[in-house]
C-alpha cells in the first residue's frame, strides 16, 4: 500500500440543498483537497432519543435552517456552505436543524478572516483539518467505546435506554480530555516549527520518515475471522503509535497493515524502526513486519506530509525483506554525519584501531549499515537502498 493510495473521498455541505435563495456553490473541482465520504443525502433524523441525544451533545435546540443560520451568522451563504463542505457536514436541504453553536462557529471563522488572522483558504484549510479529525475521532467512540460501555446491565433494558444517562455523564470529561490533549500536541508541534532553522524549513522540513508494513496481510485478511482481524490490527496500530511516541517520533496516520511515522532526526527514527522489528518479532501473534525509511524535504499539511521522500519511504517498504529495515542514501549519509553510524565497516575498524592507538575509548556507534543492490524504484528511477541493523559492540 502506498501513501497515494490512502487518500480519497468527497466534499458535502449543509448548504447545498439548492433551495431557493441560496446561491450555488463553486465547482467541486474548485476544491480538489481530498476529505472523508459523507452521506450526501442525509436529513435529520426525527427519532425521539436522537434528538434527545442530539440536544445533549449540542446544548442546544435546533433552530435554523442553513440559509438562517448563515444570514444571522452575517457570513455568505456561499462562504457558509464552504465552511459546512470542508468539515464534512451533511446536506441537509434547508432544513431546520442548526443551533446558535453553528451560528457562533460561523461568526468566529468569518471574523479570522475579515481580521486579517487568516486568509479565507486557510481558514476554509482550518475547519478541514478539525473535521476530518474529530469525524474520526467520533466514529471511533460510539464504534468502540460507547458500544461496549453501553451493554445493558439488566434483562429487559435495551441499549438505547443505558446511552443517554452514559453520554450524559462522559460527556464533559470528555470534552475536558480533548481540549488537554488538543493543547499539548499543538504547544510540541508549535516547538518544533519555531526551532526551524530558516522559514522556508517552518513549511518544507528535512525530516525522516518510515513506513512500518505487515507482511502477508492480505492473505490473513482470508484466513482469519472479521473479530480476529480486527483485534490483530488494533493491536498493532496501537504497539506502533506506543513505540513512535515512546521514542520521540510521531505517528502520521494508520492505514490497517501499516503505519507511517515520522522523526526530526535520522537516529530517532532508526531506533524506532528497530524497536518494531524487534517488538513485532517476539510476538508470535502477530506476522512480519518491514519498514522503508528515507531522509530529506517533506511537505506537511493538515498533519499529513507528502513529497518525493514519503514516496521513497514507501517503495522502500514494498521492497524490504520480512522483519527488516530498509533505508535510503540520504538517511544512511545522515547516520553517518551525526555519528550514529560508521561511514562503512572498515573505516570503523580504523577508527577503533586509531583510538586504541592514542589510549582513548573508540567511537561508539548504534547502528551499522550495509550496502545492497542497486535496484530500480517505480517513479523514482535506479536507488541503492541500505540495510539497517544493530551494530553490535
Amino acid at each position: 500500500m502506498t501513501v497515494d493510495e490512502t487518500r480519497s473521498g468527497a466534499d458535502a455541505g449543509i448548504g447545498d440543498g439548492g433551495s431557493a435563495g441560496t446561491p450555488s456553490d463553486p465547482p467541486t473541482s474548485a476544491y480538489p483537497t481530498p476529505h472523508h465520504a459523507v452521506d450526501h443525502t442525509a436529513e435529520p433524523t426525527d427519532d425521539p432519543l436522537a434528538i434527545r441525544l442530539e440536544q445533549l451533545i449540542l446544548g442546544a435546540d435546533r433552530r435554523y435552517t442553513p440559509f438562517q443560520a448563515a444570514r444571522t451568522a452575517g457570513v455568505s451563504m456561499e462562504l457558509a456552505s464552504r465552511f459546512w463542505r470542508a468539515m464534512g457536514f451533511a446536506d441537509i436541504g434547508q432544513a431546520k436543524a442548526l443551533t446558535e453553536a453553528d451560528v457562533l462557529a460561523l461568526r468566529r471563522l468569518a471574523g479570522l478572516v475579515e481580521a486579517g488572522l487568516l486568509s479565507e483558504p486557510m481558514a476554509v484549510q482550518v475547519a478541514r483539518s478539525t473535521g476530518q479529525t474529530t469525524a474520526r475521532l467520533a466514529e471511533w467512540q460510539i464504534d468502540s467505546f460507547l458500544e461496549g460501555l453501553t451493554e445493558p446491565p439488566e434483562p429487559g433494558m435495551t441499549r438505547t435506554e443505558v446511552t443517554y444517562p452514559l453520554v450524559e455523564l462522559l460527556l464533559p470529561e470528555l470534552q475536558e480530555f480533548l481540549v488537554y490533549v488538543w493543547r499539548r500536541q499543538l504547544a510540541a508541534a508549535t516547538g518544533r516549527v519555531v526551532q526551524a532553522a530558516d522559514d522556508e524549513e517552518m513549511v518544507d522540513r528535512r525530516l525522516a520518515v518510515g513506513f512500518a508494513d505487515l507482511v502477508g496481510f492480505t492473505r490473513l485478511t482470508r484466513r482469519l475471522e472479521e473479530e480476529e482481524l480486527g483485534e490483530l490490527v488494533e493491536a498493532f496500530e496501537t504497539t506502533a503509535a506506543d513505540l513512535v511516541a515512546a521514542h520521540g517520533g510521531r505517528l502520521i496516520k494508520t492505514l490497517g497493515d501499516e503505519v507511517l511515522f515520522a522523526a526530526d532526526d535520522a537516529g530517532t527514527a532508526a531506533e524506532i524502526s528497530l524497536r518494531l522489528i524487534e517488538t513485532m518479532a517476539g510476538d508470535e501473534t502477530m506476522p512480519a513486519l518491514r519498514v522503508g525509511i528515507a531522509f530529506g524535504t517533506v511537505t506537511t499539511r493538515m498533519g499529513d506530509v507528502f513529497g518525493t521522500t514519503v514516496n521513497l519511504a514507501s517503495r522502500l517498504t514494498s521492497i524490504a525483506p520480512k522483519d527488516a529495515v530498509l533505508v535510503d542514501g540520504a538517511f544512511a549519509e545522515e547516520l553517518a554525519r551525526t555519528g550514529d553510524a560508521p561511514v562503512s565497516e572498515a573505516q570503523a575498524a580504523e577508527d577503533a584501531a586509531a583510538a586504541e592507538k592514542e589510549g582513548e575509548e573508540p567511537p561508539a556507534y548504534r547502528f551499522a549499515l550495509q550496502p545492497m543492490w542497486q535496484r530500480p524504484v517505480r517513479g523514482l528511477g535506479v536507488v541503492e537502498p541500505w540495510l539497517l541493523h544493530r551494530r553490535e559492540a
